[in-house]
């Protein structure tokens, strides 16, 4: 199963160093839930709607990170099944799970398939740190707010090759 991985770049320089990211893992995938919300069959689209699932996600851990770099940061990677755990019940009860499961063992840089990461544009990053501000902000209903955390995802992850880890990181 193809998982999405959510970080910061200094998650991601964690990672590098240990050579994986440590379990219990959030990651994102194409769940049966995720198939039944995007209503499509092409696995190309829905495994793009789990990597916007999961650089929401990364989004999150910015605007609990306020010292790490503007950039989110999603690793992608092949995981035998028996490797996750969903949790059906969430992803049909609270929206924000949806997509979401559970890595239970480490996530070797290795055996990554690749990473995406935002741009390190100043415009990118002006529009990321703006949404990881204002991210509490749009979750209690303010429309602004959520305008701005929008901006963030109209700049689409960059593809990156996981021997070129080392050049992202700060």
């Amino acid at each position: 199963m193809r998982v999405y991985v959510p970080l910061t770049l200094t998650g991601l320089a964690k990672a590098h160093a240990e050579g994986a990211v440590a379990p219990p893992l959030r990651a994102y995938a194409v769940t049966p839930a995720l198939r039944e919300w995007y209503l499509s069959d092409d696995i190309e689209e829905l495994e793009y709607a789990a990597l916007v699932r999961a650089a929401q996600a990364s989004l999150r851990m910015l605007a609990e990170e306020p010292e790490a770099s503007r950039r989110r940061v999603v690793v992608a990677a092949d995981v035998p099944d028996a490797a996750i755990t969903l949790n059906v019940q969430a992803e049909h009860e609270e929206p924000h799970t949806l997509g979401a499961v559970r890595l239970d063992e480490p996530l070797r840089l290795a055996k990554a398939a690749a990473v995406h990461a935002d741009a390190d544009d100043a415009e990118v990053l002006e529009d990321v740190a703006a949404a990881a501000l204002a991210l509490a902000a749009a979750d209690a209903g303010d429309e602004d707010a959520r305008f701005t955390v929008d901006g963030a995802e109209d700049h689409e992850l960059l593809w990156f090759a996981t021997q070129e880890i080392p050049g992202l990181l700060p």
